[in-house]
């Protein structure tokens, strides 16, 4: 009885580290993110000199991103993807802010069409996410669908954004097809050198939840504003979570697309010179 209670014990302070450790690395994948959340709040309260508040952000946001490149934190290859992310994700926002699905009432001279630059780093910062988690953690994927059904995905779910302004919104049928393509694949992480596993639509709906966790914190500290915060600051809504399931989806897509052909290319260059 007494070893049964030793041994329980054991397996939960191995497990109470091991959540430690998941929890540290999770922090530092999250260093860009927090950057910007950090930058949110200071300029939020304190004065600032010569420019306006999204001009000092665009600066942050920019001096952060070669800190992180110069230092070696990100790859070039890396910088590239986050790049594209905070093209897609500006284009997105001058979308939205034109349809009225938000606002950004402060004023900046880096405001182009009523969409602050700055804006497009909030994207790159979850694709930043994902490719320091990727590292850090040394991911591998299971059972990875085909290119073909992955890029015809991403871009059906990148879409439906604008389309269901003029037509159906089909977030709910892409959903399913999330679920559906990706039913057998799973994600294997790796914390304090042993392996786990987690089904991969389970990785996204956390990343999402979490993500509109950000979203609270974002629109509190005044990053943009929704039509029902204009007068007071007021929980976005929970069905948010569906929009931001499925823009990490977009974002994790991209990111393993570009490490599988990353780590098929490494392959096939040791294999050449062998």
């Amino acid at each position: 009885m007494h070893v049964t209670v030793k041994k329980m014990e054991s397996q939960i302070m191995r497990a109470t580290k091991q959540l430690v450790r998941f929890g540290w690395e999770q922090a530092l994948s999250c260093l860009f993110p927090a950057v910007i959340f950090a930058s949110l709040a200071l300029t939020k309260f304190l004065p600032l000199p010569f420019l306006q508040r999204y001009d000092w952000l665009l600066i942050i946001c920019l001096l952060m991103q070669w800190l992180m490149f110069r230092s070696g934190l990100e790859t070039r290859d890396e910088l590239k993807v986050i790049t594209l992310f905070h093209l897609i994700g500006l284009a997105l926002e001058l979308f939205k802010v034109h349809m009225g699905s938000w606002s950004y009432p402060e004023e900046g001279y880096s405001k182009f069409f009523g969409v602050p630059l700055y804006s497009g780093f909030m994207y790159a910062s979850v694709a930043s996410y994902l490719c320091q988690a990727w590292r850090r953690l040394n991911v591998e994927l299971v059972n990875w669908p085909p290119f073909w059904v992955v890029v015809a995905l991403a871009a059906a779910i990148y879409l439906n954004f604008f389309i269901h302004h003029f037509w159906l919104d089909v977030r709910w049928v892409l959903s399913g097809l999330v679920i559906i393509v990706f039913w057998q694949s799973w994600v294997i992480y790796e914390i304090g050198g042993t392996r786990y596993r987690m089904p991969l639509a389970l990785s996204f709906v956390l990343i999402g939840f979490f993500i509109w966790i950000a979203e609270n914190i974002a629109t509190f500290f005044g990053a943009w504003e929704y039509p029902n915060q204009t007068d007071a600051w007021s929980l976005v809504h929970l069905g948010k979570v569906s929009s931001w399931l499925l823009l990490v989806i977009v974002s994790f897509l991209i990111v393993a697309t570009l490490k599988q052909v990353k780590g098929k290319t490494t392959s096939t260059n040791r294999n050449s010179v062998l």
